[in-house]
């Protein structure tokens, strides 16, 4: 093995991933990547406040720092002095200027991507000792392991789901619906979601929605799940992620939009039906067990790789990459409003016959990992 750098027997890594839920486990077969190739190591995480939870039971992580996303001047100068030079490597899994700052203040070694346009950037490249061109047309796990190749590691490319204990799950076959994602333009109708659970339920399965705590997502999913009879089973704002994990992983088929908790589906080995609307799933798709050897194409009404199916409704404009139909986070979205309900059920049927495997959740690490925590400056 080629290293790039000249690094002690058991070295200190830092791994920045400043960004969303789903970006961040986004981030773990680069993780799992770096565990494997320097198996002595320590390794870290310096992640947003309230991303911390999907990386719980993570055994390739020994400790994670947050930083709260608009931190004050004091908070920011805490973290710089915790962490001036106090790794042997520091990688920046983004290109923006903050994360590739607080990496060239970590790591007396540092590696990470850049924008690929070099106009400007002269500070960037000479702060970081290997860098990666940032590449738009790669998904964004494929783009990450790139810096595994600079570093001249062998690549990985395991999602690793948070982990815990078992806990208990439904007995009888189930089926996860989890239909509120962040935003409204990635939402789907109501009246396609009640259809949905009354055609799970004619297939035999029950049906358990999840969601977040938000007062405003539980409104929302109180007019949505309220009028079904049957009724489904409520179990939106009572999980954490690893239990949410747990959840998954034993369902016969999950349903869900462009979110967090399809990315965690997908990791967690279940049969995975994601809605896609205005975003392409090329970039960021849901990423199966097992990895990704055909890219998702940018359009298609249903596209399988592994455990995972992405469905879009191919509209002319479809995907338009926009905030909507009305250019807006709040903006309805055709392409998900018009989504039929035969389209679902047909990639939802093909799920169902799917033979699941289990991901791999071999620890990287000791089973002991009582002494991790989650630190704030």
């Amino acid at each position: 093995m080629d290293l790039a750098f000249d690094l002690p027997a058991a070295p200190r890594i830092l791994v920045i991933t400043m960004r969303r839920l789903g970006d961040v486990l986004l981030t773990t077969p680069l993780v799992r990547t770096l565990r494997r190739g320097f198996p002595d190591a320590r390794v870290d995480m310096l992640v947003f406040e309230g991303t911390e939870g999907i990386l719980a039971g993570n055994s390739d992580i020994d400790r994670i720092i947050t930083l709260p996303q608009r931190p004050t001047g004091a908070q920011t100068r805490a973290l710089m002095r915790s962490l001036w030079r106090r790794y042997d490597l520091a990688v920046s899994t983004q290109s923006g200027d903050r994360p590739t700052f607080l990496a060239f203040a970590a790591g007396r070694h540092r590696v990470g991507l850049v924008p690929a346009d070099r106009k400007g950037m002269w500070w960037k490249r000479r702060a970081l000792h290997r860098t990666v061109p940032s590449d738009p047309q790669l998904h964004r796990v494929t783009e990450l392991l790139r810096l595994a190749d600079a570093l001249g590691i062998e690549r990985c490319n395991e999602m690793v789901a948070p982990q815990q204990a078992p806990q208990t799950v439904p007995r009888m076959p189930y089926a996860v619906l989890h239909a509120n994602p962040m935003y409204r333009i990635r939402r789907w109708t109501e009246q396609g979601w009640r259809a949905l659970a009354s055609a799970l339920r004619e297939r035999g399965l029950s049906v358990v929605v999840t969601g977040g705590p938000d007062p405003a997502e539980r409104q929302y999913l109180d007019s949505l799940w309220n009028p079904v009879t049957p009724p489904v089973e409520r179990m939106d704002g009572r999980l954490n992620w690893p239990e949410l994990s747990q959840l998954l992983s034993g369902a016969s088929v999950y349903v869900g939009p462009d979110t967090s908790m399809t990315h965690l589906a997908a990791a967690a080995g279940c049969p995975t039906v994601a809605l896609y609307g205005p975003a392409s799933p090329h970039l960021t798709g849901p990423w199966p067990v097992g990895g990704l050897d055909d890219a998702w194409e940018r359009s298609g009404t249903i596209q399988q790789r592994g455990n995972v199916w992405v469905l879009q409704n191919p509209l002319p404009c479809m995907p338009c990459d926009r905030l909507g139909c009305e250019r807006h986070l709040a903006s309805y979205s055709r392409c998900l409003d018009e989504l039929p309900l035969h389209q679902v059920m047909t990639a939802v049927d093909q799920a169902l016959r799917f033979e699941k495997t289990s991901p791999p959740l071999q620890p990287a690490l000791p089973a002991d990992q009582s002494s991790r925590v989650v630190t704030r400056p």
